[in-house]
């Protein structure tokens, strides 16, 4: 099963990612986390997107196409995977269609988790305070806020005309909001 996980920074993406890794037993492919590990490592890719996270800005596309086809090229991503922060524009969504047709691997699944601005600025607000990351000020928040707005959310009616799109009410408790994803899903993995 291969799902692309859409929402607005801060929508619950990574913490139902993590979930459904451990419900449908595939791998969870964060474009954050590959970002931050490029960060944290002081590669030149990461220092590039170091300055740029912490204006609010986007990364380059060239530059996450780099480390997602890496990571894809994985043996553990063999029976499907759960893509979580890309695609973030439609050229990603092109891009992403054209790297998995040629693997004979398209999506499957695209899931819309739909949370309100407000919500978004008090979880990251809270995020910022537990977890020291500096591209969670509020400021930032809601610079990101906007650059979601403008560039991922068409991204959106792209998986809506592919017929792939299922939108998630992402507010309330994290286990109902799984729940919600599972029976959008309709099933297991099959490999």
């Amino acid at each position: 099963m291969r799902i692309v996980l859409l929402g607005a920074p801060g929508s619950g993406k990574g913490t139902q990612a993590a979930l459904l890794r451990r419900a449908l037993s595939l791998p969870h492919i964060s474009t954050g986390v590959l970002l931050r590990e490029a960060v944290s490592a002081g590669t030149a890719h990461g220092r590039q997107a170091e300055a740029l996270m912490n204006r609010g800005e986007l990364v380059p596309d060239d530059l996450i196409l780099e480390l997602l086809a890496e990571r894809l090229a994985a043996a553990d991503t063999r029976c499907g995977f759960i893509l979580d922060g890309y695609p973030r524009n439609l050229a990603q969504a092109e891009a992403l269609d054209v790297m998995l047709a040629g693997r004979g691997t398209p999506v499957e699944h695209a899931l819309q988790i739909d949370v309100t601005d407000q919500q978004i600025i008090e979880r990251l607000t809270h995020r910022a305070t537990t977890e020291g990351r500096s591209d969670d000020d509020p400021d930032v928040v809601r610079k990101r806020l906007e650059v979601y707005a403008a560039q991922t959310a068409p991204v959106v009616d792209y998986y809506s005309h592919q017929h792939k799109l299922q939108r998630i009410d992402g507010s309330g408790e994290i286990g109902d909001i799984h729940r919600r994803i599972i029976a959008a899903l309709g099933a297991g993995t099959q490999c």
